[in-house]
């Protein structure tokens, strides 16, 4: 009886690791992203700035299983400025990088999958006033906030996928109070 346990106990041990193995070798799969997002800022009006933002953002992840990823990325603006009477006033830009997890679901066609995403990251606003009244005063502050987001997502083949996000990003910092996204991009799979 004692070698009947023996035996089964081994057998579960190596069947387990069998199965852990082959879990780790065929659903793990990193990838990269580049992004291009269109952002509209819910900005304070004493920071007479411009509200819409042209950002790329790089994506490093994980695939986890065919439904569920992990994502690290890092979004820069360009610098917006807001000219009063032909005089430049005051000039704007932010940066972000955060992590997001995201859940997949396949739709009727080979590739198409549904995705929702939730999210924290790190936000970075600055606003530079460069009227005459102030002397150059100067915004410049970190804050983190919380993402949501749903969109779409096409596998052309095993490497290679097209995205579309819209993205809901609360910040709650005293210039930049949230922020509504619209992001498309590329996946390349390793």
């Amino acid at each position: 009886m004692k070698k009947t346990l023996l035996l089964a106990g081994v057998t579960c041990v190596f069947a387990a690791n069998a199965n852990a193995a082959e879990f780790m070798n065929h659903t793990i799969n990193p990838y990269v992203g580049l992004d291009y997002v269109y952002s509209d800022a819910n900005i304070k009006k004493e920071y007479q700035v411009k509200k819409d933002y042209n950002s790329m953002a790089i994506n490093l992840g994980t695939m986890l299983s065919d439904y569920a990823s992990i994502e690290a990325f890092f979004q820069q603006s360009g610098e917006r400025s807001n000219k009063v009477s032909g005089t430049e006033k005051y000039k704007s830009k932010f940066y972000a990088y955060g992590l997001d997890a995201y859940g997949y679901m396949p739709v009727g066609c080979n590739g198409m999958k549904l995705l929702g995403s939730v999210g924290i990251a790190n936000y970075n606003m600055e606003v530079k006033d460069k009227s005459s009244i102030s002397r150059n005063s100067k915004y410049d502050k970190d804050r983190t906030g919380y993402r949501i987001g749903f969109g779409a997502q096409y596998d052309i083949n095993e490497h290679i996928a097209a995205r579309v996000m819209a993205r809901y990003s609360y910040i709650g910092a005293k210039a930049l109070k949230d922020l509504k996204e619209l992001t498309a991009g590329v996946r390349y799979t390793f």
